[in-house]
């Protein structure tokens, strides 16, 4: 194994809201710690996002999903050269991508398994766009070892934390816990602010409910959150992960035939369904075999200040309740700077999935260099 040294990367993430590319300049240190020097928000331009959205969909050509990946490699370079120019080349650029499809299901068409995911961004574009290697699809290889190709970002958690249940919020939540009573495990604890999103869109044309206002407003209707809680994803055990393919908008569409009338009221029992789907998680699926002292929140949900006010009602009190930025770790920038952690293993050739998160058969050193 050659030598671990301290490394300059940028950590690039779009994650399944797609609100931005948050572009990470890092350094990374030989005992996994990540300090942030620089991070920002690159928003995608207006007709990108929209076929971002129209691929989630399934509603674009072959032709305009090649021509996405190329686009999407563009974006992302230019969010990556903008640290350029101001801090200088990194050794290297680490890209999650952009996913836009998953599909971590055992089935087979004409006995071959068909289990698979797609991030697009291509990373000869970034490479020659910046003129840095690229270290790039990570999920990939998870899954041909019988993994789900996520959660990924635990394998950071397990670096940066102890006795903790590490929540991200995005648009899918999921969660980490490390503890010193059992092994590293993680899972998608189901939506996260991807209901809401839609719903902040289609009732008040905005992209989000920023700082939880909306749903502060509102009332949570009991009786529709829990026909929403009836979901057999919330019951299925870990290992297990989920995104928009299970969370579309034909399922959304379907449950918005029997909300509340008031949209206000819809927000704030969305909001609710995040928190009291993670706090039942907890209670079927980690109490009982871990052990913590911290619920440690990051992601958007910890910007939204009527999430976090329901989770403090749903979890148990002796749970503390805090956010990224407690531990000097960046809530906006965090599965950034996570990715710039997986992009150095790939580097040094040292294992970054955790089997007991995703499932896969055995620790893997997963990405692919591109120079």
């Amino acid at each position: 194994m050659k030598e671990l040294k301290t490394k300059k990367v940028i950590g690039l993430m779009s994650g399944t809201s797609c609100d931005s590319i948050d572009a990470a300049y890092c350094e990374v240190c030989p005992d996994l710690s990540v300090k942030l020097i620089k991070g920002i928000n690159y928003s995608y331009p207006d007709k990108i996002r929209e076929m971002i959205f129209k691929a989630f969909r399934c509603e674009i050509s072959v032709k305009e999903l090649c021509q996405l990946n190329f686009a999407i490699g563009h974006c992302f370079a230019q969010a990556a050269n903008i640290l350029i120019n101001e801090f200088g080349k990194p050794d290297f650029i680490s890209s999650h991508g952009q996913t836009v499809y998953h599909f971590p299901f055992d089935e087979k068409i004409d006995g071959v398994l068909i289990k698979s995911t797609l991030q697009i961004g291509e990373s000869s574009v970034i490479a020659a766009d910046t003129g840095c290697p690229v270290i790039s699809n990570f999920r990939e290889k998870d899954i041909a070892y019988g993994g789900n190709g996520a959660p990924l970002v635990c394998f950071a958690d397990s670096k940066w934390f102890k006795n903790s249940l590490v929540q991200n919020i995005g648009g899918i939540s999921n969660v980490t816990v490390v503890s010193d009573s059992c092994e590293v495990f993680g899972f998608d604890t189901g939506c996260g602010n991807i209901i809401i999103d839609y719903c902040m869109q289609k009732f008040f044309n905005k992209k989000y409910d920023k700082d939880g206002e909306t749903a502060q407003s509102g009332q949570v209707s009991n009786k529709w959150l829990d026909t929403l809680l009836q979901d057999e994803y919330y019951f299925m055990p870990p290992p297990k992960t989920t995104g928009r393919e299970h969370f579309s908008p034909d399922y959304i569409e379907k449950f918005l035939k029997t909300a509340p009338e008031n949209p206000k009221d819809i927000i704030a029992t969305l909001t609710a369904l995040t928190a009291k789907t993670i706090a039942q998680a907890y209670e079927r699926f980690i109490y009982d075999k871990a052990k913590a002292e911290n619920v440690i929140i990051g992601g958007g949900g910890a910007y939204n200040k009527t999430m976090m006010r329901m989770l403090k009602k749903y979890l148990p009190q002796n749970l503390k309740l805090k956010t990224h930025e407690d531990f000097g770790i960046s809530n906006n920038y965090k599965e950034a700077m996570a990715f710039a952690l997986l992009g150095y293993c790939t580097f040094y050739n040292i294992p970054n999935n955790i089997p007991s998160c995703t499932g896969a058969s055995k620790p893997l050193v997963l990405g692919k260099i591109v120079y």
